[in-house]
């Protein structure tokens, strides 16, 4: 069964598994991501209430990943969606926004990204 509830602030719940899964990770590590993926990041949805960030992957990604501190979300989860541009809060919104060939994220590029983003010391390289 698929899930297309709309809210009263226009986000539509979503049954991740059929045209994406998606990766949940904290705000802070999310942001780290998308600049160390620039161009190669595909939509991004930011909720402010639980300081996430929603990375979607291909369908069947979630099934077999296993980056620590990420949660994949996968078939029986859903992720709110915001309006189409939508770039800002209150409530869930863009932080990428999807364009006609930029929904998904290359799962071995997020990952790498993530890898790298975790890493000690990275910060302080972008400074010095």
């Amino acid at each position: 069964m698929t899930t297309d509830l709309r809210t009263t602030a226009g986000c539509t719940l979503r049954d991740a598994g059929k045209d994406w899964d998606a990766i949940r990770v904290t705000r802070s590590t999310g942001l780290s991501v998308i600049e160390i993926l620039g161009t190669r990041c595909g939509a991004v949805v930011e909720d402010p209430l639980t300081t996430s960030l929603y990375f979607f992957v291909a369908p069947g990604v979630a099934a077999a990943w296993d980056v620590d501190t990420t949660r994949p979300l996968g078939s029986g989860s859903s992720v709110t969606i915001p309006p189409d541009r939508r770039t800002q809060g209150p409530g869930p919104h863009w932080r990428m926004c999807p364009g006609e060939d930029r929904w998904l994220t290359d799962a071995d590029a997020l990952r790498a990204a993530l890898a790298d983003s975790l890493r000690p010391g990275l910060g302080m390289e972008r400074l010095g």
